[in-house]
């Protein structure tokens, strides 16, 4: 297996939600490189991998340099790397399913089974830290709808900065997926679901001040005209997106006393994109 290799299983086994078409930009993005650099390691040029971009992907998707030198199997986790047998995480529903053959046994095959599938339902695991970890004890989706979680736009920023009046309004929502099917909105993945709280005045009209915004944080690239949060020179920004050239984007805002903006695209590091605007309006 080639090292460009082992670093996409890494990716996508710590961050699946990036999906095949934004992992090269989650990994420049992590592990502060260019874009640039990282499209070229995948286009053949290894050479230019040094030790100190081993050890940032190491560090920041959690496994060892030597995995990613030579490593076969599943990437392991640095914490655990030393041990001599690596058992993966296991989710509350796997404990559960453990419990239930271990001490179960008087309970009907019935009865056992619906505690499983209590179980499967409600547990949620965090597997980036891009979601705020919380209590979902009393938070039920069902089948037909989706629990859509909170993102932490501060983890995401990494070295960027959040407005300084940003208030987080909404923790999680739960919304029926025809509601979302009837207004149009498709998205890469349910994990890839987010909730944040829009900000400022630059939107106005589309996105106002503290509305809640449903985002998918498995587009990490420009995929066409759209609105998106992005980061741009350490700030971040909700904008519309168009391209100018090859070499530009147009950040436009649709406040029309804001002026639009001309950003190379290499400067510009997207984070989701936004699906749909929650407006809340008193009556």
């Amino acid at each position: 297996m080639k090292i460009t290799d082992r670093i996409t299983k890494l990716v996508l086994a710590r961050k699946p939600e990036v999906g095949a078409r934004g992992f090269k930009r989650d990994i420049a993005t992590t592990c502060g490189v260019s874009y640039e650099a990282v499209r070229q390691w995948f286009a053949g040029d290894t050479g230019n991998i040094k030790n100190d971009n081993l050890s940032a992907i190491a560090e920041g998707y959690d496994t060892t340099v030597d995995w990613l030198l030579s490593g076969k199997g599943e990437p392991p986790r640095r914490s655990i790397a030393g041990k001599t047998s690596v058992e993966p995480t296991k989710s509350a529903a796997d404990l559960v399913q453990q419990m239930l053959a271990k001490h179960g046994k008087n309970l009907s095959d019935d009865a056992r089974q619906k505690i499983a599938e209590a179980v499967e339902e409600t547990a949620i695991e965090v597997k980036s830290g891009n979601v705020i970890p919380a209590d979902f004890s009393g938070l039920r989706a069902r089948p037909d709808e989706v629990l859509i979680p909170q993102y932490d736009i501060r983890a995401a920023m990494g070295h960027g900065q959040v407005p300084p009046d940003y208030n987080e309004t909404i923790r999680n929502l739960i919304v029926r997926e025809d509601v979302l099917r009837e207004k149009g909105v498709t998205y890469t993945a349910r994990n890839a679901l987010a909730v944040i709280t829009g900000w400022g005045q630059s939107m106005e009209g589309t996105i106002n001040d503290k509305d809640p915004v449903i985002v998918d944080r498995g587009i990490n690239e420009f995929v066409g005209d759209g609105i998106y949060v992005i980061t741009w020179h350490g700030l971040l920004y909700i904008k519309r997106l168009q391209m100018c050239d090859e070499d530009h984007f147009w950040l436009i805002s649709d406040n029309e006393k804001h002026k639009d903006q001309q950003a190379r695209i290499e400067d510009v590091t997207v984070h989701a994109k936004v699906l749909l605007i929650w407006n809340a309006r008193k009556a």
